[in-house]
Order: structure tokens, then C-alpha cells, then sequence
């Protein structure tokens, strides 16, 4: 007798899902038979991921998308209510949209609008985002939030204060929201890669890059399905008693 898709029935929205690390997770939730929405900021970009995952033999799960700007307060309180409306029900929410910034340049270097753009994806949209599908998880009396943070925001990478500062405050956010909802059956934890090679990274001077994987003791970086990985397993019901915590992706970089 075959197996029930570990995510069967349930809806899982994944920020950032266009591509790199949120277009990985996505797959590998729609494989492990979630109902898929991609929420990303172009629409172009989304509907071309999800023709891609659609029409993958391997994903059982249909995929569908929505374009929101995650930094913009009522987009984000319209794109939920319209994916509510559709899909019923919001269980599982994956945070993957993410912008580094200018790197590679000391804090007085750092511009205010650069600064202020970085913190507005990374940190405001987690926080717009979770605020906003919090109240039907919470009626439910279930709910799966995970916000992909960064090795960053625990030790802090030279060169990169305004990445860095967001990822941390994503970690204090995630501890915040794991706790006040801890006895609703929603639980709310983090992912900290460490680099992961996506476009967001390719971006990225070499030397910002060797930097950081020079730090990490297996010598490489990391693969988007091992991060698809972990979240799956975070994602589920399994992980029950587990919230408020920031999970580890750093092949041995960090160690608490």
C-alpha cells in the first residue's frame, strides 16, 4: 500500500518561491504532496516556476502563485485574504524572499536607503507576513511557520552589516512569535544557512563568497535541497515540540 504525502491536504505558501532556496522548498513540499502557493514579486518570474513544478512528474502537489510585495502592508493583507479564499485554509508558511544588499563594504559605507531596503524585505516582510496568516493558523489550531534566517544574523559577517542585522532581528522575531503562540499548535522556528550557492550569492564579489565558506569546516557550500531538506521536516507534523528554535544549515560552522 503506497504511502500518504507527508504534507496530503495541507496548503503551504513559500515567499521568495520564484527561485534560488524558495523555489527549491517549494519543490520539495509540492513533491511531499502540499497544495503550493509561490509568492514572489514577479509575476512573470512565478508563473514560469510554476509551469516548471507543475508539470515536474516528481511534484504531487499542485502548484499555484500569487504576486505580492512582501514589504507593502496592505498587498500582503490582500494576497492573503485571496489565497484564503482559494485554498481554504493556510497551514504551512516558508520565508525565503530575501535581499543581501550592498556587500563587501564597512558599516560607514553603508548608505541609509541601502540599509532601509534590506531591512524592508528581510525583516519587515517576515514580520507583515507572519502577522498575517497568524490569526487563521491560530483558529485552526494549527500552523507551521519558518523563516529562513542566516549563519549571519548568530556571528555576523564583516562586510555585510545591513544582511546581518536583518537575519538577527529574523531570529529574535521567530523566538518572539514561537512562544506567544506555543500553546495554539502553531509553531514558529528559523533556518540559518550558511552560504548557499543561489543567484542571490552568485551576486556576490568572490572574495565576499570565499569569505564566508572559508569559515565553514566541511569546505563547501550548501545544496538548496539539503536546506529543502530540513525545512521539510520543520514543516511537518513531526516537529511538534520544537518552536522558538533556530535550526542549524552551516555544514559545522555553527555549533549552538
Amino acid at each position: 500500500m503506497p504511502l500518504t504525502p507527508r504534507f496530503a491536504g495541507q496548503v503551504a505558501l513559500v515567499t521568495g518561491g520564484a527561485q534560488g532556496i524558495g523555489f527549491g522548498i517549494a519543490k520539495r513540499l509540492s513533491q511531499d504532496g502540499a497544495r503550493v502557493v509561490l509568492i514572489d514579486i514577479s509575476s512573470s518570474n512565478l508563473a514560469e516556476a510554476a509551469a516548471t513544478l507543475n508539470n515536474d512528474t516528481a511534484c504531487v502537489g499542485a502548484v499555484s502563485h500569487e504576486m505580492i510585495d512582501v514589504t507593502d502592508e496592505t498587498g500582503v493583507a490582500t494576497g492573503i485574504e485571496k489565497i484564503m479564499v482559494r485554498q481554504g485554509k493556510i497551514d504551512i508558511l516558508v520565508q525565503c524572499a530575501g535581499i543581501t544588499g550592498k556587500t563587501g563594504i564597512r558599516t560607514e559605507e553603508v548608505s541609509v536607503a541601502n540599509f532601509n531596503k534590506v531591512i524592508a524585505v528581510n525583516l519587515r516582510g517576515i514580520f507583515l507576513m507572519c502577522r498575517a496568516v497568524l490569526a487563521p493558523m491560530r483558529k485552526q489550531r494549527y500552523g507551521r511557520i519558518i523563516n529562513i534566517a542566516s549563519i549571519a544574523g548568530k556571528e555576523g559577517n564583516a562586510g555585510m552589516l545591513a544582511y546581518s542585522a536583518s537575519k538577527a532581528a529574523v531570529i529574535g522575531l521567530t523566538k518572539v512569535i514561537g512562544k506567544e503562540y506555543a500553546e495554539d499548535g502553531v509553531t514558529c522556528n528559523a533556518i540559518a544557512p550558511a552560504v548557499v550557492r543561489t543567484p542571490m550569492v552568485d551576486a556576490m564579489p568572490d572574495e565576499q563568497v570565499k569569505y564566508m565558506t572559508d569559515k565553514i569546516p566541511m569546505r563547501r557550500t550548501g545544496e538548496i535541497a539539503e536546506i529543502a531538506a530540513l525545512v521539510a521536516f520543520v514543516a511537518s507534523a513531526e516537529s511538534s515540540f520544537t518552536t522558538a528554535f533556530t535550526f542549524d544549515a552551516t555544514g559545522g560552522r555553527a555549533t549552538y
